[in-house]
């Protein structure tokens, strides 16, 4: 459930005094009991999130899909995804980051991973390059542990870990990081920014700026699924994020909300879909 402590949170607890950003480690980066008992822990994540394992193991759920992270592994989870916090096992040793929009627009490119167009939210290193992340995150923490730190030092260092796992979440992949990704990202964009349009796929084809044929090619290339596939897919997931953070949200709300105008419509394609009734799927994530 949104509420002002978590839209702002990331804000309040930052470790710098310019830049929205704030790095834990074993020891290093916990909020005290008293600063901790001021927020309201939400349900997703308002922020850039990233977990970086250097020893042991992680568990994680982002957006209901299960993810395991192990030693020179890192997970991310971008805002406002539901992620479930992980549970560590008794010799982990790690390095987490979180920061916000803002702090992306001081960086001098943009990286494609963040918008996860590949459908994963783990990253695998070789082994050279784990020890490149692992000496950016130990520069970083050192950068943090003093709030008046020049934003230009951490902001550099940032660029650098990104474009890392840039590089490592597309090297895993033998086809999507291709010709055929821009056009992916361009719909995945236009769909996330309209997706309650409910727009025919030729549409947002014309609106992206390629033929149909085109970009069903580019879909399908880079998730397996056709064009129409992915945008119901999003839109059920939409759904179930919605019945997350709103515990009492009714049907005719959710289907509304979501651009649908029949709700008796809705509730028949979210079962079809996800194989639950919106009711059952609500009281599973009541005791999430």
């Amino acid at each position: 459930m949104n509420t002002p402590n978590s839209a702002s949170l990331i804000h309040r607890i930052r470790q710098n005094d310019k830049l929205p950003i704030r790095i834990v480690s074993p020891d290093f980066g916990h909020l005290s009991a008293s600063e901790a008992a001021g927020y309201v822990s939400p349900k997703y994540t308002p922020y850039y999130y990233f977990l970086f394992m250097l020893e042991g193991n992680s568990r994680h759920e982002i957006d209901m899909q299960a993810y395991e992270a192990g030693s020179g592994e890192l997970v991310f989870v971008l805002p406002h995804q539901v992620h479930r916090h992980p549970a560590m096992s008794p010799e982990s040793n790690f390095v987490k980051l979180g920061f916000d929009e803002s702090c992306l627009a001081f960086l001098p490119k943009q990286y494609p991973f963040l918008i996860g167009p590949l459908n994963h939210q783990k990253v695998r290193f070789e082994p050279s390059a784990a020890l490149r992340v692992k000496a950016v995150f130990v520069i970083l923490l050192g950068l943090l542990r003093r709030r008046q730190t020049a934003p230009e030092l951490i902001l550099a260092h940032l660029n650098s870990l990104l474009a890392e796992i840039n590089d490592a979440y597309f090297k895993e992949e033998s086809g999507p990081a291709d010709g055929k990704l821009p056009e992916f990202m361009a719909f995945r964009r236009f769909i996330e920014e309209n997706l309650t349009a409910h727009l025919p796929v030729k549409d947002i084809a014309r609106q992206v700026g390629v033929n149909t044929n085109k970009l069903y090619q580019a879909v399908m290339h880079c998730t397996g699924i056709s064009p129409k596939a992915y945008l119901n897919k999003r839109l059920i997931l939409e759904a179930k994020r919605r019945i997350f953070y709103h515990e009492h949200i009714s049907v005719k709300e959710l289907a509304y909300g979501l651009g649908f105008n029949d709700p008796e419509y809705f509730s028949r394609f979210f079962k079809k879909a996800s194989g639950q009734t919106v009711a059952g799927y609500a009281k599973e994530m009541s005791g999430f």
